[in-house]
Parts: structure tokens; sequence; C-alpha cells
């Protein structure tokens, strides 16, 4: 569809009635120029023709034509033969003080930032075609307000998807659709306050947006140490007050770890010991390259984890689509707790229970790791012969990896790359604590084209070598 690059402006709310007494072209001519002037109709608008305002007002046309004539006179609007009345493109000066000089930011023409999937592969025809056949085919009443824990029709598919391709335990009944992983951890944790919980333990480093919302719900997020077999459970037995953890067993953010067995089993006995719950959040699990997936925590034992996921990853982060499996103790309490939640558009849930239905979630799934896996490749040569003996440590899985700097200044890297037009992230921007840790860069790979790849990557070694950290290992 055609869209012209000037916004038209028939919809304007005309204030006549506030206006003083007098005629009604020139009371209208006041009230365009107040709607002009103070920014409600922008420069180069289309105004109504004179007789679809004057249908609107009840008044005649000559009203109209005054009034538009006087403010062409006055230099506010412009006619031109053939074409619409518009407001003139200079008809209010720049009321910005002239030694003011906007900031102009370096623009980015490489962006390695992490937990964005390659949005240029959206499988765009096969989603156009089952939002399509879903609204040719939607039932009547489906188009009312939405099944707060989302449509049937999807959680009955998503349930079934969730056992085939994650190995967990999963019902419909169980399962509650949501706006995301964010969302899903919301609910949870509001339902937690709601049973005397008072402190979260989450992963450190970890997403800062999990420990805000935590707190946002009034409960206190507890750091707990992650490393290289994933989450401390030490430490998170130390903290006597918390009973329950989010934690991303699948693939850590932004570590990479992936939770070792014996890790996962000390954290379900944990979880016995203190009546607690586990949210796990099963981020990056479909993208897991040298070898196969593991499963979820929650098939391990279905009463004491709660699993959570999202399109956002696989998909894009712009559908919104989450998904909570409660346990039995817990799923009640969800239920009622999503009286006053949003759900996403039902039209959206049942493209993608159509898009499941057809084994194109699947396809896009194997498509995806094998795209994401020969970029990751790529990436680890590059880096291999612009930056010789830095470690690299979390590439097994996901489309992030973790580039470890010798010595200090990851924020000088970052700035510097900044300057060359590469977006990069510091691994201290994902840590809970006020002190900064060992120096290291969170470098995303999934939004990153494969032609980008060595440009991004020699700007890179630019920013490290300008920086003055070693490019070798003591």
């Amino acid at each position: 569809m055609r869209q012209d690059r000037e916004s038209p402006a028939w919809s304007t709310l005309l204030e006549l009635d506030d206006r003083p007494e007098g005629p009604l072209h020139r009371r209208l001519c006041g009230a365009l120029r107040s709607a002009v002037v103070g920014g409600r109709i922008a420069p180069g608008s289309a105004l109504p023709p004179s007789r679809v305002l004057a249908a609107d007002l009840g008044c005649s046309r000559w009203v109209i034509t005054e009034a538009y004539t006087q403010l062409i006179a006055e230099g506010y609007l412009e006619a031109r033969s053939g074409s619409a009345t518009r407001v003139r493109a200079t008809a209010v000066p720049d009321q910005r003080r002239p030694h003011a000089k906007p900031r102009v930011a370096a623009p980015v023409e490489f962006e390695m930032l992490p937990g964005m999937p390659d949005l240029r592969a959206f499988p765009r025809k096969r989603w156009a075609d089952a939002v399509r056949e879903v609204t040719a085919s939607i039932a009547s009443s489906d188009l009312g307000y939405p099944d707060v824990l989302g449509h049937p029709r999807l959680r009955e598919r998503l349930a079934a998807y969730l056992v085939r391709g994650r190995g967990a335990v999963a019902s419909a009944d169980d399962l509650v659709v949501c706006n995301g992983t964010l969302d899903g951890v919301v609910r949870m944790c509001r339902v937690l306050r709601s049973a005397g919980h008072t402190h979260v333990a989450v992963e450190d480093p970890g997403w800062s947006r999990l420990s805000s919302a935590v707190s946002a719900v009034g409960l206190t997020p507890v750091p707990v140490a992650v490393d290289r077999d994933g989450l401390r459970i030490d430490r998170l037995r130390a903290s006597s007050r918390t009973r329950a953890v989010v934690v991303a067993p699948a693939h850590q953010f932004p570590t990479g770890t992936v939770l070792s067995p014996a890790r996962r089993a000390e954290l379900l006995d944990w979880a016995r010991e203190v009546d607690g719950l586990v949210l796990e959040d099963d981020y990056d699990a479909e993208f897991r390259y040298d070898r196969r997936p593991v499963g979820t925590v929650q098939g391990m034992d279905s009463a004491r984890v709660a699993l959570m996921g999202s399109l956002s990853k696989t998909l894009s982060p712009a559908l919104r689509i989450g998904w909570v499996v409660a346990p039995p103790r817990w799923a009640e309490a969800m239920h009622e707790a999503a009286v006053a939640v949003t759900p996403p558009p039902v039209i959206d849930q049942l493209a993608f229970a159509a898009f499941l239905d057809a084994g194109w979630y699947d396809g896009h799934l194997r498509a995806s790791r094998l795209r994401y896996r020969s970029r990751r490749d790529l990436l680890l040569a590059e880096l291999a012969s612009a930056l010789p003996g830095l470690e690299i440590s979390g590439a097994a899985a996901g489309f992030h990896l973790l580039l470890h700097l010798d010595g200090r200044g990851a924020a000088r890297v970052v700035h510097r790359a900044a300057r060359r037009g590469l977006r990069l992230v510091d691994l201290d921007e994902y840590r809970m604590g006020a002190r900064p840790g060992p120096p290291a860069l969170v470098l995303g790979y999934g939004n990153l084209s494969d032609a980008a790849v060595p440009e991004a990557v020699g700007r890179l070694s630019e920013a490290v070598r300008t920086a003055g950290i070693s490019r070798t290992r003591e």
C-alpha cells in the first residue's frame, strides 16, 4: 500500500467552542493557526478538502475557504493547483537556540549485541500464510476478548511440542501463554510473593532486566555466582532466606555455560530440601552445535520446576509470545493471577499454532541451527586470525560468545569500537556486583550477516590494539 510522504491531517481536533465569540471563519482560522503553531499539525500535512471539513463542522464551504485563504496569506498554508491545501514546510520557525548543537552519535555500521536473532531470516511468507489461514477460518467467538491463559489450541500444540522437542512434562492445563520470558518471570514472582517468598536468586552475571523485574514485584534479587559448570549451588545454599531461583541451564546468559549434570542434580536436591521452586529459563536451548541439545531440568522434576520460554530468540522478539509451564502446585495460583493480564493477540497465537501444525517451526529451527553454526565457525576463524591467543568461551550454543581480554580495558575497547562504527557490550554490564570482574566482551552474531563478519572483526581488532591490550596470553 502506497503511503504519501506527508501525513494527512483530516482527523485533527479543532477546538472551536472555547474560542471567543466572532464569525465562524475567524474562529476556524484561529483554531487552525494554533494547531499548526503548537505542532499538532506537522509541516507538509494535507488539510481536508473544504467540502469535507464543511460537512464535519456543519457549516458552508465559504467558511472553510475563507479560513484557508487567510492562513495562506499569513504563510501558514500553501495551495497548489491539483493538490491539497497543505501546511507550509517553513510555517513554524525552528525554536531551538542558535548556539545549541545537537549531539551527533557515530553511525553504527555493525552491531554485535547479544540476544538478537537473525531478523533477515524471519519466515515472512510462511508466517503471512499462517496469519492469512487463521484469519480466514477463525471462529467469530475467537474475535472477542481472549482467554487470559492463552488460546486452547495453542496451549495444546505448544505443550505437545515441549514434550516432544524439549523433553518437558507439560499439558495444556498447566501451560499459560504470556508475552515473553520476562512476563513469565514477573507472573511467577507475583505468585511467589503471595505465597510468602521474599527473596529470589538470579544468576550473576545475568540478564539485568531480570533482577529489575524481581525487584519491581517486591522481592529481593539475590545474585549467585556462575562458573564453568553453571550456577554455584553452594552459593545458593548459603542464602538461607532464598527458596526460589531463576536459572538458564541450557545456555546461561551471558557466559554461555551449560549447567553440568552434577549441578542439575544438586539444584533439584536444593529445591526439595528448602521446599522451593526453580524457574527454568529455556534460553537458547534450541541452538546447540557441538552435541545434541540438552533436555529441560523441568523434565527431571516437574513438581519443583516451572519451565519458561518464548519466540524471541527463535523467530522474533516482535511477536511477544512466551509460555510458562507451572508445577501443579503453582498452576492454580498462576491461573488466578492471570485474570488481570493481557495475553498476546489471538490471531498471532493461532498463527503460531498453525506454524507448529505444519512443521514449519521445526524446519525453521533446523535451518537456523545450520545458519548460526556456520556463522559461529566463521567468527571463530576470523577471531583466531585477527586476535590470536585471546580466550573464547560460551561458543557451543546460542548466537553469542565471550571474548576474554588480557589485562584491563574492556570499557575502552567498547568505546574505541563505537568510534569505528562497531557496537559492543562489556561483560561488566551484566554483573550485579559493584566490583568489575575479569575483562571480557559479549559478542553477539545472531543478527550479523556472514558478509559483515570479517569487517566487524577487523574493526574489533583495531579497537583492541588501540586500547593497549596485549594480544597474547602470558
